[in-house]
Parts: C-alpha cells; structure tokens; sequence
C-alpha cells in the first residue's frame, strides 16, 4: 500500500467542539492502537468512523466514554476531560452497544425505567422521558412487552431509546445496524437521523456497512493502523475517486465503436476486454444516450450497458489498500456493564 496519509487534509479546529482530541494516542505494549489523533467533532453532528478490525476506532471510543485511558495526548467530551472528569463525561453521554445491553426479562418500560434510576432521574421525569423516548423509536405499543419477545429491528430500536433516556449530549453507536436484514436497517437509519436533526444529538457512529455511513453521516473518518487516512463529507470524499464508470457488453462492431469514442474528448479514459468496453466519464449518466447513438450508427450491437458511480467502498480501497473487513466480533465488547455507575 502507498503511504497518501499525507493527503488527508488538516482537521479544522471547532471551536466549543462536542469532541476535541488533540495528540490521542493509545498503546497497548508495543502496539500503538491510536496514533496521535487530532480531531474536532461538531456539536449536533452525526460522524462516522469506518475501520477495519485493529484500524484503532474501537479504542477511540472507549476513550472517548471513559472505558480506558489514553496513553498521551488529550480527549475532551462536551468540554470535560476523558482522563480527569469521568463522572462528568459519562453523564454526558449514550452508548448504545453492538452487544445487548438490556435484561430480557423486563419490559421495554421496566429496561428504560431502570436505567433512569441509574442516572438518578426522579419518577415523574422518568415517566415522562420514558413516553418521549418510546414514542421517538415507534415503541410505545410494545412498552409492555418483555424484551425476548422484540423482534431484532425492536431491540436495537429500544437501545437507542435507552441511551437517550438521561439527555445525553453525545450519543455513541456502535455498530448500530449490525446483524439486522436490509429494510429493518433502513429503519433505523431513518430514526437515527431524524433524532439527530429533530433533537440535535451530536452522534459518533461506527459501522462496516459502507452505504449506512454514506446515507447517515455529516463526515467520517477512515481509519488505518491507529491513523485517521481520510477525513471529509461522504459525497467529497467520493469525488477524490474520479470519473463513473460505463460498461458495455458488445457481440458486434466492438473495433469500429472504440475508433469513434476514442475521439470524445469528454471519455477520459477507455479499456477493452474481449467483448466488453470500459469507460471513464464525469457525469456519465447524461453521456450514454451519446455513447448509444454512436453504436447505433457505426452498426455496433450492445446487449447491456452498466454505470457504476463511486462508492465509500472505493474510498476506503483508495486509502487502506484494501476493502473492508470490520466483521462481528470483539471488537464491541465496550462493557455492557460500563453504566452501573454514575462514577
């Protein structure tokens, strides 16, 4: 792989952040799991940090929600110090874990009314903050219903719930989606983004799911081997890859059409392979009719025409040299238990 780190612009500096890091680094031995991290995340943003396995996101977090200590550096969350102010920082703060961190024999109710008690919130504001959090994540007629009987979709939908029961300031999901099939996804896509516009909760998300962070995040950060290799909006970041792509699949005339196209000045580039052609085009969804009519003149048969549009995917190909592979597994275990405590 090529070191492009350098082509990572400088992270602007926010003032009165919602997260500020400053020279963050973790070591566990010899292993450097975060590498000098600079970073300021916005209040109300929904970010998104994208690694594959020991890319060094997951320990981020933990630092980020007091789990662990940094080895140097500074970490600040809503303006209280990840190392020095842990009882604040947590009672800044939702997590919402990969890994259930609910009773499955209590209620939906009884699971939000016990982590209220645990943030100290008195009986009439649980209540009332109870009715809130159900009705934002389309609960309220389960409330009654104990938690092994929620189907999937439920269970991740009453976890973020809980994690807004005590009016956090940032809220972390880790992996929120994950395991889940395609349309419930995209339910909790929609109610992750409509609690971040409608209540302005600033939201640090990790996800493998290219295609979530592309639809949900304001930004993301690309992380490889405790470095962060790309920082920007997804639709930027996209547009570092290049030209679309457009694939034709010919049976005639293939020579003849690659003559012609080879002299638009607006195909950057062409390769050929047996009977398929590839171009690179900008914009190329207003150019294929133009590519099609000159087959149709030049006597050249086309059996498919594909458009393939750069992807965060590709992104993450460009700057880690490889695909992602941030698959289920220990990377979540962020202590269910963390939030027995206020301390």
């Amino acid at each position: 792989m090529n070191d492009i780190t350098d082509e990572v612009k400088p992270t602007e500096v926010i003032k009165d952040a919602a997260i500020s890091m400053r020279g963050l680094t973790k070591e566990f031995g010899e292993m450097i799991a975060v590498n000098q991290i600079d970073l300021d995340i916005k209040k109300g943003e929904l970010f998104g940090l994208l690694g594959a396995n020991g890319a060094g996101k997951s320990t981020i977090i933990k630092m980020l929600t007091t789990m662990i200590t940094p080895t140097s550096g500074e970490a600040r969350v809503w303006g209280y110090d990840v190392a020095k102010e842990r009882k604040e920082v947590r009672s800044s703060i939702g997590v919402v874990f990969q890994d259930p961190a609910v009773d499955g024999m209590l209620t939906g109710r009884e699971n939000l009314d016990f982590h209220g008690r645990m943030y100290g919130m008195d009986a009439s504001c649980r209540k009332a903050r109870i009715a809130e959090v159900l009705d934002l994540v389309d609960l309220t007629e389960k409330a009654e219903v104990r938690m092994q009987d929620y189907s999937g979709g439920m269970k991740r939908r009453l976890e973020i719930a809980r994690g807004l029961m005590h009016y956090p300031h940032v809220l972390f999901l880790d992996e929120p989606t994950i395991g889940l099939d395609a349309q419930t996804r995209r339910y909790i896509w929609q109610y992750i983004r409509n609690m971040n516009k409608e209540l302005g909760v600033t939201i640090i998300l990790t996800t493998h799911y290219m295609e979530e962070a592309d639809f949900l995040c304001d930004r993301v950060a690309i992380m490889d081997n405790g470095k962060i290799v790309a920082l920007d909006t997804p639709e930027h970041l996209k547009d570092l890859i290049g030209s679309e792509t457009i694939t034709l699949e010919t049976v005639e005339g293939k020579d003849a059409l690659m003559q012609i196209l080879q002299s638009f000045p607006w195909i950057k580039s062409i390769n050929a392979s047996n009977g398929t052609i590839e171009l690179q085009v900008d914009h190329a969804q207003s150019r294929i009719p133009e590519i099609m009519l000159e087959a149709n003149r030049n006597s050249a048969v086309i059996t498919s025409v594909s458009l393939h549009k750069p992807t965060l995917e590709d992104v993450f190909l460009k700057y880690t040299g490889r695909k992602i592979r941030d698959l289920p597994g220990s990377g979540s275990s962020m202590a269910n238990m963390m939030f027995r405590g206020r301390g």
